[in-house]
Parts: C-alpha cells; structure tokens; sequence
C-alpha cells in the first residue's frame, strides 16, 4: 500500500546547491540545507523547491537527491547550477502544525513569471501558467510556486497573480526572482 506525503508550503531554509552530478538518465543534487537537515535521514522525503524527492545520502547540513528525467523535465530543477538557491521543506507527520496548504510535492508545470510589481517592501507577482492548468485556478484559492504556498489573486486565461508579503520575499528564492525566469 503507497501513502502520499504532504507538505504544507512553508518553507523552512534557503539551501545551497553544491554539487550537481549526472547520473545518466539523471542528476544527483547535493544541497547544503542548513536547519531542514536536522532529523533527515536516508529514504526520508524533503521538497526541493516544491518537488518531493527521496534522501539518498545525508551527512550533517549536507543531503543528496537522485532526479530522474521526469522531475527534471517538469521542475526547474533541471536547471540547477553550483551556487543557486533552492526552498526546503521536510515532509509533515501525523500531529504537525499545518500552516499553509496540504501540497503534494508533485510538480504540474513550469510557468514563468511575467511580471513583477513592487510597492515597498511588498510584490505582486504574474505567472504565466499552462492552458490546461487554468480550470484548476480560482481567485482566492491556492497556489505553489517553487514549493512556496500563496494565495491566488486574479486569474485570467493564461496568467494568475500572487502577492507577496516582505516574509515570502527575504525567506525565499522569489524574493530574487526577476521577469522572464521559470
């Protein structure tokens, strides 16, 4: 019997990419992810930014994922180099607070954002997102990008907008996300 495990969005460290080795037919990713490696064990899952993956090596603040070709088509993690932030967040357990939205950890798309509004230390954000998502998207409803649980403002046929409080932005790899990236 499978069980799904779930995260809420909240993210709980920033990690660093160290090291992105190829695996043929995939990478092996090892972050440096400070406080969200405590208690991480081999076979536990964590979200890298927004993607359920599985522990395969843990050595202090320092943990090793295998993506296949799958996660690497659909997520941004493909993409990883030396040095780039990613979002971490290990999975719930029975009991646990839940302070965001129950997310599943599984990636549906790779949107890019369109445009970026800042008012002070505050921002709204537009996403384009995929056609087939849009039936899937309300205004007020719930949204994950790059593992970050927010709450959908507008949503019009291939954009949504999210607005982003100066929390998300400085604890977060959207806070340095610019127009035009995934």
């Amino acid at each position: 019997m499978e069980t799904s495990l779930m995260f809420t969005g909240i993210i709980e460290a920033l990690g660093e990419v160290l090291a992105v080795d190829s695996r043929p037919p995939g990478k092996r990713l090892t972050i440096r992810a400070g406080s969200a490696a405590d208690g991480v064990a081999v076979g536990d899952s964590v979200a890298l930014s927004g993607c359920c993956l599985t522990v395969v090596a843990a050595q202090g603040d320092q943990l090793q994922f295998d993506a296949g070709p799958e996660t690497l088509s659909r997520t941004t993690l493909g993409r990883l180099t030396i040095g780039d932030a990613v979002n971490l967040e290990r999975a719930i357990r029975v009991g646990d607070r839940l302070g965001g939205h129950f997310v599943s950890g599984h990636v549906d798309a790779v949107g890019a954002l369109i445009k970026r509004e800042d008012a002070a230390d505050w921002s709204t954000f537009w996403f384009q997102m995929p056609g087939p998502l849009r039936p899937q998207m309300a205004s007020k409803g719930s949204v994950t990008v790059d593992g970050v649980s927010l709450t959908l403002v507008d949503v019009d046929a291939d954009a949504f907008s999210v607005q982003l409080i100066p929390h998300t932005l400085s604890m977060t790899t959207l806070g340095k996300l610019r127009a035009g990236q995934p």
